[in-house]
């Protein structure tokens, strides 16, 4: 006989809901491990048929461990299952396994270690579909520096990677990164159709104010100039010091940035509104 005694204790061992854990122990025979088993392969059956959720809520990290650092993203279908233990649990599994494996991209990720395990046990746990959306990892040369920043509990994530410098200096570049949102290192990477879309706008807008021709491209000039100065990270102003700019504040301390990598959460997907009753509905199946 199954008692309720049981399908708590299976319930406190697996996370699973009460209904889950009856029924398994039930096809089970009262056999806890089996039960297990039966709740974890179903685990794996449900994150399978979640395929088309968007996941788009979740956590973003960053870390650096000796000359080695990673950044990732890690999504969930509702704000209220990224706040979970068993969700952030797993994100620190993810990185761990990430600075241990160097990993190059989340494919790769998930086929180290125990990872994909862990992604399934915390599906069944959860409830909701889990996704590595993105990883980044950095390997330090010699005279390299890295560092690592995480905001707002985790809805930023960011690394730079520096020539020279030290960890606090990187540490604050990597804030800076977080706070101002770079697009691109250095105005010799920005896109040229974006820069000429740019001139064209600007041009457009001056002859619409009757500028003569002969000054509209000193002008165009000047306004290209705060255009870099707001995507380009060498060009911006240090948050900390706003009299120089990412790279002279670098550079007064030996340093040079060398590269950045910004994760903020959910950027680039777009959420599907949906009835709530025919969530509920779905959830319920």
């Amino acid at each position: 006989m199954i008692t309720a005694q049981d399908i708590a204790k299976l319930r406190e061992q697996t996370g699973a809901g009460m209904m889950d854990c009856k029924k398994a122990l039930e096809e089970a025979g009262g056999d806890a491990e089996k039960a297990i088993d039966i709740l974890r392969k179903k685990g794996v059956v449900k994150a399978a048929k979640r395929t088309d959720k968007i996941s788009a809520e979740g956590l973003t990290a960053a870390k650096v461990a000796g000359n080695f650092a990673v950044a990732v993203e890690l999504n969930a279908e509702t704000d209220f299952a990224a706040k979970s233990d068993a969700f952030i649990n797993l994100l620190n599994v993810v990185v761990e396994t990430a600075l241990a494996e160097k990993p190059t991209d989340p494919a790769e990720a998930m086929s180290k270690g125990d990872l994909q395990n862990k992604f399934n046990e915390a599906v069944m746990k959860i409830g909701e579909k889990i996704t590595l959306r993105r990883l980044a990892s950095v390997q330090a040369g010699d005279g390299e520096t890295l560092g690592a920043y995480v905001h707002l509990g985790g809805k930023i994530s960011t690394l730079v990677l520096l020539t020279g410098g030290n960890s606090e200096l990187a540490y604050d570049i990597a804030m800076h990164v977080a706070a101002s949102n770079p697009k691109y290192l250095n105005r010799e990477l920005v896109d040229p159709a974006l820069v000429a879309k740019e001139m064209e706008i600007a041009s457009e807008q001056l002859r619409a104010q009757n500028k003569p021709e002969n000054i509209i491209e000193n002008i165009v000039k000047g306004k290209l100039d705060k255009f870099y100065g707001e995507i380009c990270l060498l060009e911006q102003p240090f948050i900390k010091d706003e009299e120089k700019t990412v790279e002279k504040f670098a550079a007064e301390s030996g340093a040079t940035v060398k590269a950045f990598w910004r994760f903020e959460l959910g950027e680039g997907i777009e959420k599907k509104s949906c009835d709530f009753a025919a969530e509920v509905a779905e959830q319920m199946k």
